[in-house]
């Protein structure tokens, strides 16, 4: 009788124990449609935008004739790569979120109310947690700190531009020019958020319930005699950075001022890192008509180095300087003419010296041409000479020197850039 009573009270324990009532769960599925270069019109065949989206589609409407499931919402959020202006991203990230919305009210019975447009993704944010599990990047420690600031404050603050310089920056840019080519992709997308809520199933009861006798004697396990020491697991291997050659950036130009004066000129100029770039400029024209004595003589050039204030692409934007300068002339139009330096001389002899400070703004105007509008204030001095023609003969009337302060360098300059990947992006920059 005492083991009948047993018998009944475990059964009574393991049926109740067996049925567990539906807990409903809040889950959220995740999926990404990503977006072209700038752009913010859906395509379908860009990536895996038409298999995702498919799927997104195919699970909502399993989810609508489910007694399982039940829909909560749905959250677009919309994303814009960080570089280009500011207002463009964010028009950019509202309607990358409204052309998914409008593609899942088209494509499925899901009410409008139920689908909510996010724009306030911070980019860097989403970056930063891509960074996270890029194999390359997590084990560089400077680089997530610079993404860490970039995540943690907002664009307009004077710490989100200096930790911006400074990924920018190290190691010559190769890390910066990774997120540029890897994860920026990425982050040109609107994120699609499936929130709903599933039921749990309860178990199934048995139909038998098995009980198990007590054994007579109690079995004690012996220990073994030898212990088993697990064997370390085998080092994961530490894969090594990227490594890719510095890119050159460097360009050729021609101010069109001094060639709209009749003074052919070339320029060059090569980004050395680091914001900073050196240039180069030379002109020379020597024109002359001895039976009307017109002269229009002038050559020099100026060397000098920038610092490019702009982080969008190197040798584009805001720029600063210094330069040093020398030339020589002999302008004459049929009356008192002024030459500079020693006649007959050298280079040399002749040349009046200056140096300066400029500003200047290189606009982009089309793929591989920038226009570059800079103006120099600085000193030029040197020793010139003035003269008179008479009787086919030039008389030296006086030689005097030239202490000039104020505006000594102008250019409205037609830049061709040259170097791989030195180019222009379409208008707005990548996204």
């Amino acid at each position: 009788m005492k083991y009948l009573f047993r018998t009944l009270f475990l059964a009574t324990v393991l049926s109740a124990t067996a049925y567990q009532p539906s807990q409903p769960t809040l889950d959220v599925d995740t999926a990404n449609v990503l977006y072209r270069v700038n752009r913010s019109r859906l395509d379908t065949t860009y990536c895996d935008n038409g298999a995702v989206l498919g799927g997104i589609v195919e699970s909502l409407d399993a989810m609508s004739v489910s007694a399982d499931t039940s829909l909560v919402r749905i959250d677009v959020v919309g994303v814009a790569s960080p570089e280009g202006p500011v207002g463009n991203n964010k028009r950019l990230a509202v309607n990358r979120a409204r052309q998914v919305q409008e593609y899942i009210s088209s494509h499925t019975a899901t009410s409008d109310s139920l689908i909510d447009i996010v724009t306030e993704k911070n980019a860097w944010v989403l970056l930063r947690d891509i960074a996270r599990n890029d194999t390359i990047l997590n084990g560089i420690d400077e680089v997530m700190q610079y993404l860490d600031a970039l995540a943690e404050n907002d664009i307009d603050t004077k710490e989100h531009t200096q930790a911006f310089r400074k990924l920018w920056g190290f190691k010559s840019g190769i890390y910066y020019r990774y997120i540029y080519k890897r994860l920026y992709p990425l982050v040109r997308a609107a994120s699609v958020r499936v929130v709903y809520l599933a039921e749990s199933r309860p178990a199934e009861e048995p139909d038998t319930i098995e009980v198990v006798a007590e054994p007579d004697t109690l079995e004690v396990a012996v220990e073994p005699d030898t212990i088993v020491v697990p064997t370390e697991p085998e080092p994961t291997p530490v894969v090594a950075p990227i490594v890719t050659p510095k890119p050159l950036y460097m360009s050729l130009k021609t101010n069109m001022l001094y060639d709209a004066a009749l003074l052919p000129n070339i320029g060059a100029e090569l980004y050395v890192g680091s914001n900073f770039s050196v240039t180069a400029n030379w002109m020379y024209g020597w024109w002359n008509c001895d039976s009307r004595h017109h002269y229009w003589r002038a050559y020099g050039g100026d060397v000098g180095m920038r610092y490019w204030l702009s982080h969008s692409k190197p040798l584009t934007g805001h720029h600063i300087g210094v330069y040093g300068q020398m030339l020589t002339y002999d302008f004459e139009w049929g009356g008192k003419g002024y030459m500079g330096g020693v006649p007959g001389g050298s280079l040399w002899d002749k040349a009046h010296w200056g140096a300066g400070i400029e500003y200047g703004f290189a606009l982009p105007i089309a793929r591989r041409l920038n226009i570059d509008f800079t103006i120099g204030l600085g000193y030029l001095g040197g020793e010139y000479r003035e003269y008179i023609p008479i009787d086919n003969c030039y008389v030296w009337q006086a030689t005097k020197y030239r202490h000039w302060w104020g505006p000594t360098k102008v250019e409205i300059s037609l830049v061709w850039l040259l170097g791989s990947g030195n180019h222009n992006k379409p208008k707005g920059g990548e996204r």
